[in-house]
């Protein structure tokens, strides 16, 4: 999966399941439709998307063995636009939005805007409405800075959230607003304004990925949190899924035994809490469909859970240059110097040290670079999917991500090198 394409595609977290599922059917794999029984076969290779930003795939092997899971999110912060979005404002034309996650508001000001998301048509049939996706392709919208000079008389202070960060799209005037910014998506959907039953749009930055640096190896881009890891893993499957069909030098099957899975789940910038997010059961429903539809024996299925090895792939803090001290003090994180293993007593990461041995050891025998992440004392950081996801899969399990700095800036900066080493290190953990 070439994880720049995946940033310029991957606008919102219903686009990134549509990158994903065309790279999927791409690669072979096959669409399951969870409301239909399961023929599943050895060296198969699926994917089903129970909900429009949520995919799961996995590979059977030969025989089934050996459980291994990768999770991700698709999600990341943006701002969301609200029910009656249009708002006039002293001869502005604007649109009234909400954030969503924790994003660093300020770096959005000034910033072209695109809109995207799911929007949902009427069909007649309540229980049955049409969904279909929508992207400006273009920005749109733009949130102007204040002056320096207009900002002399006011206190520093907490950024008011319903005033000052709202975008515009338009002027008194001018031909752009019409009948309001539905109208503008209703025209592009080819549908009326008054098929539109509701919708899940976001405002997201439309700046492209760059490559900086003196050997422009660091990324400068939205989004990398979540997406490197979601395009990892899904390379990651593809590339192990392939590997083991291969046949051994005396012409014979490799006999893999390997049941391999990626969850990609919504909403876990908000909290993981919803049908499409990691503390729900589908994730667990799958697994016992798979086990079901390979005839696995009670025993075997015990077994397989004793044995699992679970990786929650998320970004991690890498240390800022200019604030060294909000790091802790010896177990730096560097861009570039390769994946962040990350570790807290409290559980807000997973990880615990025989998971941290797999990882290592798979490190090693792979050459596979591998940093240690703890929190400065004090500090408490943010929190994974990792421990979500074991508290209703009790399986060892560990935290680990590429390093980025300005996590949850419009744009965020991570290193080439990183992404590659999180790859190959998913890939060895597939095999």
């Amino acid at each position: 999966m070439d994880f720049i394409e995946l940033i310029r595609k991957g606008v919102t977290q219903y686009h990134v399941v549509e990158a994903a599922k065309a790279y999927l059917k791409k690669q072979g794999f096959s669409p399951l439709d969870m409301g239909t029984d399961w023929e599943l076969l050895p060296y198969g290779n699926y994917y089903i998307t129970p909900f429009p930003s949520e995919l799961i795939a996995f590979s059977v092997g030969k025989t089934v063995k050996q459980l291994r899971i990768v999770t991700a999110h698709t999600d990341f912060p943006m701002l969301k636009l609200k029910s009656q979005p249009d708002w006039e404002k002293s001869g502005y034309h604007m649109v009234n939005v909400e954030p969503y996650g924790g994003l660093i508001m300020e770096t959005w000001f000034d910033r072209p805007l695109g809109m995207a998301g799911k929007v949902v048509l009427k069909t007649g049939l309540p229980f049955s409405p049409e969904v279909r996706l929508y992207d400006s392709k273009a920005p749109v919208f733009v949130i102007p800075s204040l002056a320096p000079h207009l900002k002399k008389e006011d206190k520093a202070g907490k950024l008011d959230i319903q005033k000052e960060l709202v975008p515009l799209y338009g002027v008194d005037g001018s031909e752009e607003p019409g009948n309001g910014i539905l109208t503008k998506v209703a025209d592009a959907l080819g549908c009326g304004v008054n098929d539109i039953l509701d919708y899940d749009l976001y405002l997201y930055n439309a700046d492209q990925p760059e490559l900086l640096g003196a050997d422009r190896m660091l990324l400068s881009a939205p989004r990398i949190d979540n997406l490197s890891s979601v395009a990892a893993s899904l390379s990651a499957l593809v590339r192990a899924s392939g590997k083991a069909q291969d046949q051994c030098t005396d012409g014979k099957e490799q006999n893999r035994s390997n049941l391999n899975i990626i969850a990609l789940f919504d909403n876990e910038e908000i909290g993981s809490r919803s049908k499409q997010g990691a503390d729900s059961v589908m994730l667990q429903s799958v697994l016992q469909r798979i086990c079901d539809a390979l005839h696995l024996s009670k025993a075997d299925r015990y077994a397989l859970m004793q044995h699992a090895f679970l990786a929650s792939a998320d970004v991690a803090h890498a240390l800022h240059p200019n604030y060294a001290d909000k790091s802790d003090p010896t177990n730096a994180v560097i861009p570039g110097k390769g994946v962040v293993l990350k570790t807290s007593a409290g559980q807000r990461y997973v990880t615990d040290s025989e998971a941290s041995a797999v990882v290592l050891a798979l490190g090693q025998q792979n050459g596979i670079s591998i940093q240690r992440q703890v929190n400065r004392s004090g500090m408490a950081g943010g929190q994974t999917l990792g421990p979500v996801v074991s508290s209703y899969l009790p399986v060892l399990a560990a935290d680990l991500g590429i390093p980025v700095l300005a996590m949850h800036s419009a744009r965020e900066l991570a290193h080439r090198k990183d992404y590659e080493a999180l790859t190959d290190l998913l890939t060895a953990l597939f095999l």
